[in-house]
């Protein structure tokens, strides 16, 4: 029986031969480098937060004078120049403040002496020369908490750009000194990637900025914003 199929054997063999796995030749000689590049360029744009607190006995006397104070606030903000835009409330607390009794062995439970309303305001100041101005000015109608600013740039891309170009001429720098060093030549760029990171932004202190009135305006100091980029980038190696 063995031999009656033994030429269908042979012709399927014969049809479907083995499989022929080709040997990978060598890896071809690659340097990874890193490049870091920086720009820094001057804040265009500052962001105030600016809160008004008012305290009353009863929730509705403390709104009241809030949202007289926080009108204020806002009319001005837009007397200076300030668009609808760049005005946005980043908070409203109604909070209770209560009186604790002392060494009274529990007997007296914490009554409530008066209410707290607490309006806060985001500000985007896009002229930085106005930035100490506004702050004085919202100070005299009425702001008494936050004060915090934050310098930043509407748009940071052509910075970002600069910094990436500077990141990928530092790693081609170094590519070129390992590569001689090395005794060998800089081939064609194999891959590329990148992180880009920007500097946070230093807020100022709110305290430094609670005041009753000033002569003059707040001063300020705007300083600069960095935006650092970083590349990683494989070269073949020609030898």
């Amino acid at each position: 029986m063995y031999r009656r199929y033994a030429p269908l054997l042979l012709a399927a063999a014969l049809a479907f031969p083995a499989p022929v796995f080709a040997e990978e030749g060598p890896r071809t000689p690659r340097i990874v480098v890193s490049g870091e590049g920086e720009m820094a360029v001057a804040p265009d744009m500052a962001i105030l937060s600016l809160a008004v607190m008012r305290e009353a006995e009863t929730a509705r006397a403390a709104l009241d004078q809030n949202n007289e104070a926080m009108a204020a606030v806002i009319a001005a903000m837009k007397e200076a120049g300030i668009e609808d835009r760049d005005l946005q409330t980043a908070g409203l607390q109604i909070n209770p403040r209560y009186v604790y009794p002392q060494n009274n062995g529990g007997e007296e439970q914490p009554r409530i002496v008066a209410y707290q309303v607490s309006n806060t305001l985001s500000v985007r100041v896009r002229d930085i020369d106005a930035v100490g101005e506004i702050i004085d000015r919202s100070v005299t109608l009425g702001v008494n908490q936050g004060g915090s600013i934050v310098f930043t740039n509407d748009d940071p891309a052509e910075a970002t750009t600069q910094a990436r170009k500077r990141a990928v001429e530092d790693a081609m720098a170094r590519a070129r000194t390992l590569a001689e060093a090395a005794g060998a030549e800089l081939g064609p760029v194999i891959e590329m990637s990148e992180q880009a990171f920007s500097q946070p932004p230093m807020p100022m202190a709110g305290k430094a900025l609670r005041m009753e009135a000033a002569a003059d305006s707040v001063p300020v100091a705007a300083g600069e914003n960095t935006y650092r980029v970083q590349v990683n980038v494989t070269f073949e190696l020609k030898q």
